[in-house]
């Protein structure tokens, strides 16, 4: 699917000074010169905070990364991720419509975005806070039929309560994530059958819906203020520069190498080979080294004389089945066989 850059562009884009801070640290989770591999988080950020992605969005990334402009592009037009055209002021509604979901009833979620939104996937409503689409498989089967509204799933809806969603969020308030039939994530509907130590009625949300009512950001667009801005790899990996040592060393391993090896440090540093350890070394002042003693070589063993006797060779006989000796060479071919 061909998809292009939006015709109506605005005419700049800045990261929020919270979202440049976290874009810089993204930045250093890569060594140098691999800085690129930043682009689908900072892009994704930049969408997050515009709503969608825009073409001075795209080329001020692309700035930051030292990528070329089309580089940039390139991956903002191959994700469907990456929405190129405006959203929803409000919320833009991404409804499920594989297998599980197209069975158990997306068709009538969609039927309600085309009442309710407008007539055609990624056309903004009368009033602008509304888009919605058709996306492939989100993942959550057991739930179907579902859909994501912002950053969130919605999930068992039907038609009504699609409907109801629409309509809550235009008044301004942001329904509760999660299952909208009462279960408490994707246990059966009548309960547990078993693990029901586990029941859900330990707490009032299962922990997906519990952090988006805690962060409350769902349809929200970000700035950077949401959660705390941490880069925990800075105390990690190739751009990890440890403190210096507290205990201070005694010596330079080239010394120690000498004393082992009863060398002069210059020796040790040259990588000259060092005698036993423990053996002094010889101090030629003393006198004259004692002569080693000489060892005469043994006489050679005299060489064979050609009167001696080679051992006698049994005569070689006609090689048959018995002896398992090569057959001699046949004269002519035998009949039936093959000639060449």
């Amino acid at each position: 699917m061909l998809r292009r850059l939006y015709h109506d562009q605005p005419e700049s884009f800045a990261f929020s000074p919270a979202n440049l801070k976290w874009a810089e640290g993204q930045i250093t989770k890569y060594p140098e010169g691999r800085q690129a591999s930043a682009i689908i988080p900072l892009l994704w950020r930049a969408q997050e905070q515009e709503g969608w992605l825009t073409r001075p969005a795209i080329e001020g990334v692309a700035e930051m990364l030292g990528m070329a402009y089309i580089r940039a592009l390139e991956v903002a037009s191959f994700y469907f991720m990456f929405q190129l055209q405006p959203v929803g002021s409000v919320a833009h509604i991404q409804v499920c419509g594989t297998t599980s979901c197209m069975i158990c009833g997306a068709e009538d979620l969609i039927g309600v975005c085309r009442e309710k939104i407008a007539p055609k996937p990624h056309q903004l409503s009368a009033d602008g806070k509304f888009s919605w689409e058709e996306v492939e498989c989100l993942g959550s089967c057991a739930n179907a039929p579902m859909a994501q509204i912002g950053k969130d799933y919605y999930e068992d809806l039907t038609a009504k309560r699609m409907g109801e969603l629409i309509d809550e969020l235009a008044t301004g308030a942001v329904p509760t994530p999660g299952p909208q039939n009462g279960r408490y994530a994707a246990e059966p509907l009548s309960g547990l059958t078993s693990l029901k130590e586990f029941d859900s009625g330990h707490t009032k949300h299962n922990a997906s819906v519990q952090l988006a009512n805690d962060i409350g950001d769902t349809v929200k667009r970000i700035d950077g203020t949401e959660v705390p801005i941490l880069t925990p790899w800075h105390d990690k990996g190739a751009r990890h520069q440890p403190a210096a040592p507290t205990v201070k060393l005694r010596e330079t391993p080239v010394d120690i190498v000498a004393e082992s090896a009863r060398l002069e440090p210059e020796d040790a540093a040259k990588g000259k080979a060092a005698k036993s350890k423990g053996k002094p070394k010889q101090d030629n002042t003393a006198g004259p080294a004692t002569a080693p003693k000489t060892v005469k070589a043994k006489k050679p063993a005299p060489a064979p004389t050609a009167s001696a006797k080679a051992p006698k060779m049994k005569k070689e006989v006609a090689g048959t089945p018995d002896t398992g000796t090569k057959p001699a060479a046949l004269k002519a071919a035998r009949k039936g066989g093959r000639t060449t």
